[in-house]
């Protein structure tokens, strides 16, 4: 093992600041940024990278935040060109994935919710859940025609999958898997930070709540507790979202709830939403969000988003990587497939805010 001293980290989290805004915006070049950082954190390791095709990393602190794929090498590309990368939640990971369970189900595929059917009864009282989810009452996303697009596609490339769309995409039915294969879920995200709540029309939402609004909120007292726990500021809108019922089921699955669900002998989770990755960050112990929380549950590797994501490429993208998986790419082989299809092929899609949103986190071998 060696050991690299990079610096002070202050340095690294300013650097990853300025290279994440040329990421989510299409009118910035990131070149600039993304060398200045990768100056700090890729250069003084890059001679022990000397005849190594694939790279593991398991980042701490901000670095959560930006895909390593899109850093600037100074050969002048991108570092997917070079080579295959996979992150991991932490080292521990790797003892984690030499254990192998039997998937349970076939895939199954989740799109194209319904956000505005009429919310499920509640099977518990509402304040079980805690007043401080209130936070999410001014939340309201649109339809996602895209998903429903990228959700046929993928069934017809595995014929034995479940596809559930519309009123039938609940929070319920998520909950109700048993190890599917594949777990596919094409949707809006949520996560509770301090950026502006309303995601532009042509992306897979992220709606936001800052903690300056949240305090104009009407809450409870009792449920300032809950709020500090992580996993309740992230999730995923399920069916019923925007008429939200009190209760477990009320179309909101949050990272709290995702880490409870049966996913032991899942293969792929694929998060084909909108900053999925994204989380609170704690020193030493990586993301506490959905990236986490897949991870308790038992996910082998989850494909996830660091940023708002256009609905219409990552349909393209979507269902490209699984013809690349079918055909026996690796689980991070295959995305970087579809990354240098994007910044090769592709002009209109060769922005890394189009190619470089979705990361994969855990096993990068071939499905079984």
């Amino acid at each position: 093992m060696t050991w690299q001293d990079l610096g002070e980290g202050e340095a690294i989290d300013q650097a990853v600041e300025r290279f994440h805004r040329t990421l989510v915006d299409r009118s910035q070049s990131p070149v600039a940024a993304s060398r200045a950082l990768a100056t700090l954190i890729l250069d003084p390791i890059l001679p022990a990278l000397t005849g190594k095709q694939r790279l593991l990393i398991a980042p701490e602190g901000q670095l959560n935040r930006i895909p390593f794929e899109a850093l600037r090498t100074p050969s002048d590309r991108d570092l997917i060109e070079q080579f295959e990368i996979t992150t991991l939640t932490s080292g521990r990971d790797l003892l984690r994935l030499q254990t192998e369970v039997e998937s349970r189900q076939p895939p199954i595929l989740f799109t194209n919710p319904d956000y505005n059917q009429a919310g499920a009864t509640a099977s518990h009282p509402e304040g079980e859940r805690g007043q401080g989810w209130a936070g999410l009452a001014q939340l309201q996303f649109g339809p996602l025609p895209g998903t429903a697009a990228e959700g046929r596609a993928i069934a017809a490339l595995l014929p034995e999958a479940t596809l559930l769309t519309g009123a039938a995409a609940t929070e319920n039915a998520l909950k109700q898997v048993e190890g599917p294969q594949i777990l596919h879920i094409a949707t809006h995200g949520f996560f509770l930070g301090d950026l502006p709540p309303v995601p532009p029309a042509d992306t897979r939402g992220l709606g936001v709540v800052s903690a300056t609004e949240l305090q104009d909120l009407p809450v409870a007292p009792a449920s300032e507790a809950i709020l500090e726990n992580p996993l309740l500021r992230s999730g995923l809108a399920l069916a019923g979202f925007n008429q939200r019922a009190s209760g477990d089921e009320d179309g909101a699955l949050t990272a709290l709830e995702a880490a409870g669900l049966d996913l032991y002998g899942t293969q792929l989770v694929v998060l084909s939403a909108c900053e999925t990755g994204l989380g609170e960050v704690t020193t030493g112990e990586g993301v506490y969000g959905l990236r986490r929380a897949m991870t308790i549950a038992g996910a082998e590797t989850l494909v996830m988003s660091l940023w708002q994501v256009d609905d219409q490429a990552t349909q393209e993208a979507m269902t490209a990587y699984y013809r690349y998986l079918l055909a026996g790419a690796g689980r991070s082989a295959a995305l970087r497939q579809v990354q240098l299809d994007f910044i090769h092929r592709h002009d209109r899609y060769s922005h890394p805010y189009f190619w470089a949103a979705f990361i994969v986190s855990g096993n990068w071998q071939p499905l079984a």
